[in-house]
């Protein structure tokens, strides 16, 4: 039964020091890049109802 103590503790400490690590520079560029395709779609969105004003 200790062991199996021992062993929870242990994968419990290893999962808190992963989630708060830093995020690498993969996340960091997959971030920027959901970022700009948001902004993008939004432009698109204003884009196309700047035009249907116009057009009414």
């Amino acid at each position: 039964m200790k062991k199996l103590a021992y062993i929870f503790i242990i994968v419990l400490s290893m999962t808190a020091f992963n989630s708060c690590r830093e995020k690498t520079t993969g996340e960091k560029v997959e971030d920027s890049v959901e970022e700009a395709i948001d902004d993008t779609g939004d432009a698109i969105d204003d884009a196309a109802d700047e035009i249907e004003d116009a057009v009414d």
